[in-house]
Order: C-alpha cells, then structure tokens, then sequence
C-alpha cells in the first residue's frame, strides 16, 4: 500500500504551478545526498483516492497541480492516482517526480502533465543547476513530452 508522509504548497517544483507536493514514503532509491531521507522508511498515511478527495477539499481552491514526490516503490498505484485526479479533477494538473531514470513501461506517462526522473547525484546537482542528470519533462497537446529542466536554470 502506498503511503504519503506530509503534503505542502510548493511553487518551485513545476513552473508556472501552485503545486501540491504530496511526500511519498518507502522510498527504495536511498540516493546518496538525499535532502529527504525521512521518506525512505515505510510509514505515513495510505495515499488512496479517499485521500486525495480530501487534499483537495482542503486545498482545492489554492492549487493548479498535485505532485507526487515518489512512488517508485508503487509506480502503479501512483499511474492510477493520476489517472483517478485527471478523472475526477480534470482542472488540475497531476505531477510525479521519480528517482529512477525513466518511468517504467507498465506506467501510462500520458496520465501525467509532468513528469521528473533521475536519481540525485550530489556532484551533478539539482535540477537548478545546468550539470543536472535529472529532468522535467512537460506533456504537450500531441501526448509527446518536452524537456523543460532548462526553466530551472537562472540565465
């Protein structure tokens, strides 16, 4: 069962998003360097559509996206929570930033608006530095994806 430790209101996350970062526990990536290793243990809440139903009860009219920091231990139940928001939610964006070095094919990736892989690799830096290994990719109206990681990037 998935399970979420704490949510916040983020706006550095996605550009151009008052996102709802919803912290995934059970993390089976353990980067080197992670800024969140409170998520590597297996604890939380259970992250299902009842809960989901009431972030956005509560934080509905302050959001445009919900993120799900992690999940790669259940890249499905994560795919059917973003399909479940698309569904139920159709306004809202849906995010998911993954640790792994690309989403797993069992996974439909049309399902999300945004998409972040790539573990943390401390000498190559976040995604705000231009060294970065990870990305962010954007869904474009054709269903393909673009990298938008450069955004981070301070010109």
């Amino acid at each position: 069962m998935i399970k979420y430790i704490n949510t916040g209101i983020v706006f550095q996350e996605i550009p151009d998003e008052v996102t709802l970062a919803i912290n995934i526990s059970n993390c089976p990536c353990r980067c080197p360097g992670c800024h969140s290793k409170y998520l590597w243990e297996d604890s939380g809440t259970p992250l299902d559509a009842h809960a989901v139903d009431e972030m956005v009860a509560q934080y509905g009219h302050d959001i445009t996206c919900l993120a799900f920091m992690g999940g790669d231990n259940e890249p499905l139940s994560v795919n059917q929570l973003a399909k479940y928001i698309h569904e139920q939610y159709p306004h809202f964006r849906v995010a998911w930033y993954s640790g792994r070095l690309r989403v797993p094919s069992s996974v439909n990736k049309t399902d999300f608006d945004y998409i972040k892989v790539g573990p943390y690799i401390h000498h190559l830096g976040p995604l705000n530095k231009p060294t970065t290994n990870q990305r962010l990719y954007k869904k474009k109206p054709d269903g393909s994806f673009e990298d938008i990681t450069s955004r981070f990037w301070k010109k």
